[in-house]
């Protein structure tokens, strides 16, 4: 019989399962379904609502139950092997909350599988609609919270990251402001990733140490609730909230609903979810400090991995509990492939062009700096967008192309210096990270090996990745090396080794002083 672990990832547009065979090292099955084109009939566009005022931002939670019951009957009309499967586990999108009442208890342990998840679950929610992460609408309530802790410098160190409008906290606060009534008759808040777990478990979940840190309401160092954060937050709050839970726990059995309606083993484990950033780490092979991933985008994105917490003093980074017990970061840059795709087009280049422009052009372009905030910036904060350069000429061509990438690469070794760790190796997905050009930039910049990582479903591959090792962690010491050992690897053979580190260590005193003049520092 094989040995099968699946993983399961709610992201902000589908449900996506991954489904890993630990005797054949491969991935047997690999689904999506898109919300809009799976369920229409919640009215969705890329998964969320629609809202006169842009700054909100919800989804229904019943939709995610109903596509989980559509991914099973997907699963098995395709003959999938469901009965052969050991343990689930999950991944949600990040910072999301569900709000449910005193009735969910009753129904997660009374589901019936002649009805749908979506009738099983008939008025146990005391809102209808959950906020999502790219929610922007409590910059009120983050600074409320953030002023109650202290201030930046405190709020970070105390639960891992300032306030940020999506992050839960403040998403919970502004509720129990503007709807007191609904949030009286709220008895559990739950997480987008908790929330599932429990339908999977028919019990009400834990939610993990990775996904609570992204909340402004966890102790990063205690890994406990924060008693003053939730204070801050709404009254009776810390009487709502689930316990929290390492990463490898196990909450029980599978739930006879699935066993009953999709021929699930009932001794199959259902785990506790964690977030879609702590999972993803799993997914790219992020086990060991030192180990990181940039993903170039539309934004850039930075996730390292450390042995010890160390916070972000200027607030910019978050810190959660990676799946591994240690600990992540991640930073984002806003301005990734939209800023190298503006330069691009100003000077009329295709992506060869852009290409030969940077092989061009001298490591550490002769000290030409751009500063390339075409849009307002993450890391650094900046509000007001404007692109800076120093002792560049705009007409410039191939070093203004030089000059974006080594702006980008510099940006992300200064603003993860806090960390207190420098790279060992860089895993780097996303579009731009088939361009040697700019792997090799990275790599100088870095003084590290950059090795290309072709990544689908992350998120729900570290989901399976996480319920093979909790599983087999029951009866037998299995490390993380070894179990995602040909399932999580990078394309070694294509590495990108730094050749010329010293003009790029010899720069970042310039690019650094260039940054802090831009911001008036």
């Amino acid at each position: 019989m094989s040995t099968l672990y699946l993983g399961l990832d709610a992201s902000t547009q589908s449900l996506s399962a991954v489904l890993i065979d630990l005797d054949t090292r491969n991935a047997v099955c690999d689904i999506s379904l898109n919300y809009d084109e799976t369920l229409p009939h919640y009215g969705t566009q890329n998964g969320v609502l629609d809202n006169p005022d842009p700054k909100i931002v919800h989804a229904p939670p019943l939709m995610w139950a109903e596509a989980l019951d559509a991914l099973f009957d997907t699963l098995k009309a395709e003959g999938v092997s469901l009965g052969h499967i050991r343990a689930i586990s999950g991944s949600g999108q990040q910072h999301g909350s569900v709000y449910l009442n005193a009735g969910i208890v009753r129904a997660l342990s009374n589901l019936d599988p002649a009805k749908s998840l979506v009738q099983n679950l008939d008025g146990v929610f005391s809102r209808n609609t959950s906020p999502i992460w790219m929610d922007s609408s409590t910059r009120v309530e983050c600074d409320e919270i953030r002023a109650a802790l202290g201030g930046l410098q405190a709020t970070t160190r105390a639960t891992g990251s300032t306030t940020f409008e999506r992050f839960t906290g403040p998403q919970i606060r502004k509720f129990y402001k503007t709807q007191p009534d609904a949030y009286a008759h709220t008895a559990h808040v739950m997480l987008v990733s908790s929330f599932m777990a429990s339908l999977i478990a028919g019990t009400v979940a834990p939610i993990d140490h990775g996904d609570g840190a992204g909340m402004n309401l966890m102790d990063i160092q205690r890994r406990a609730w924060h008693p003053r954060a939730l204070d801050a937050t709404a009254p009776g709050l810390s009487d709502r909230l689930p316990p929290l839970a390492a990463s490898r726990a196990v909450i029980g059995p599978v739930s006879r609903y699935f066993v009953d309606k999709y021929d699930f083993n009932p001794q199959a484990q259902a785990l506790v979810w964690s977030g879609d950033n702590p999972n993803s780490v799993i997914g790219l092979g992020l086990i060991r400090e030192g180990m990181v991933a940039i993903s170039l985008g539309t934004s850039d994105t930075y996730f390292g991995t450390m042995k010890f917490c160390q916070t972000d003093p200027r607030g910019e980074g978050h810190v959660f509990v990676s799946p591994t017990g240690d600990y992540m970061t991640l930073l984002c840059f806003k301005n990734g492939s939209l800023a190298r795709d503006a330069v691009r087009k100003a000077h009329g280049l295709d992506w060869d062009d852009f290409s030969r422009a940077l092989q061009s052009t001298p490591p550490g372009n002769d000290g030409k700096i751009m500063l390339p905030y075409f849009e307002p910036e993450i890391v650094p904060n900046v509000l007001v967008p404007r692109v800076h350069r120093f002792d560049l000429d705009e007409r410039d061509a191939a070093g203004n192309c030089r000059a974006v990438v080594e702006a980008q690469m510099m940006s992300m070794r200064l603003h993860a210096e806090w960390m207190g760790v420098r790279p060992s190796a860089i895993y780097a997905t996303g579009g731009a990270s088939v361009n040697p050009e700019i792997l090799q930039i990275m790599a100088d910049v870095q003084n590290c090996p950059v090795y290309p990582f072709e990544v689908t479903n992350s998120a729900a591959l570290g989901a399976a990745l996480r319920a093979a090792h909790a599983h087999l962690n029951a009866s037998q010491d299995t490390p993380w090396e070894d179990l995602i050992a040909g399932i999580a690897n990078p394309l070694s053979a294509s590495a990108v080794s730094p050749s010329n580190p010293a003009v790029y260590d010899a720069l970042r005193k310039k690019y650094a002083e260039c940054e802090q003049s831009a911001l008036g520092i």
